[in-house]
């Protein structure tokens, strides 16, 4: 095959696109590790109070003062607004093993009417999650995450058995956790909570970086089927990342675009639990579009590579 056919050499630059992987991880695992990850009341046990504000605007720093002069609990105040209606909600959260009572919730009402006699403080919901249910949650979650890699790697390796399913398989895999732990740093970093929407960003993004991969994988076998066994490797996957290259940077720009219009959006409306969704969706589709078209690929090219020295080398000797 003629090298003119694909005009960048994908394989033979594989080191730079694994090296600023390894530049990124290692800087944002550190990152999180000296931050710490910030664990929803879903998660790390708590109480949650929810509040519908009428007749003017709240202030979070107010709002937790008042809390805590009326019933001496450290919390958390956010303040979003109800898209539907137009109004603010404020949210309150309890970290800790101990429930909210009946007196304590009529207290903090209390305390923010007085505090803000001008304001309508309706309350619209209240929760509480014990430590260890939340522990167990998110426990069941990661063995949720560990299945599905189970079940994706022996999709993977059915569908493209022809070419080398193990290592299509293990790959494509390698590439998701790689996007898992980006969006993961980018949670921490921006101090997000880690709840149910982060699971949701997680799913999305298994998704979303797989089927890019698959479409790498699907051109590589179709290649291969073309060129038969006598053409390398290196140049299979040249030709294939080259010919997917335009489609797997096109499709992720316009997704990314789009998340940005929704991060926008849910800024200037303050609506936290869309920031929360948006902001790492856009650095798991950049994750996942870099992955799926430098890294895995690379990795099934090696692993493909070294599979046929091995051969090679025993028919020698033999």
């Amino acid at each position: 095959m003629n090298e003119k056919t694909y005009r960048f050499h994908f394989y033979q630059n594989r080191k730079i696109y694994f090296a600023i992987s390894i530049v990124v991880l290692v800087v944002g695992i550190l990152a999180s590790i000296i931050i710490g990850p910030k664990l929803d009341i879903q998660f790390a046990g708590g109480s949650m109070i929810l509040y519908s504000v009428e007749g003017g605007q709240a202030d979070a720093a107010g709002i937790e003062t008042a809390i805590v002069d009326s019933i001496g609990r450290d919390c958390e105040v956010t303040i979003s607004q109800d898209i539907t209606t137009g109004g603010e909600q404020v949210n309150v959260s309890f970290a800790g093993n101990q429930a909210m009572t009946p007196e304590e919730q009529t207290q903090v009402t209390e305390a923010l009417q007085s505090a803000y006699p001008d304001l309508g403080f309706e309350l619209l919901s209240s929760s509480s999650v014990e430590a260890s249910m939340g522990a167990r949650f998110f426990q069941k979650c990661l063995v949720c995450f560990a299945i599905t890699a189970v079940f994706l790697l022996v999709y993977i390796a059915l569908r493209f058995r022809k070419i080398g399913g193990l290592a299509a398989g293990v790959t494509a895999v390698i590439a998701l956790m790689h996007d898992v732990l980006i969006a993961f740093c980018v949670f921490v970093i921006f101090g997000l909570d880690v709840d149910d929407v982060f699971i949701a960003v997680i799913l999305t993004i298994l998704g979303y970086s797989l089927n890019a991969t698959i479409v790498v994988y699907d051109r590589v076998r179709e290649n291969r089927r073309k060129l038969g066994p006598k053409v390398g490797y290196d140049e299979i996957l040249n030709l294939s990342m080259n010919q997917t290259l335009s489609r797997t940077v096109l499709t992720s720009l316009c997704t990314f675009l789009a998340l940005v219009v929704v991060f926008i959006v849910a800024l200037i409306f303050n609506i936290d639990t869309v920031v929360s969704f948006a902001l790492p969706m856009m650095a798991g589709v950049a994750a996942g579009c870099f992955s799926s078209q430098f890294i895995a690929p690379n990795l099934f090219g090696m692993w493909q590579i070294h599979k046929r020295n091995k051969l090679d080398a025993a028919k020698r000797k033999a």
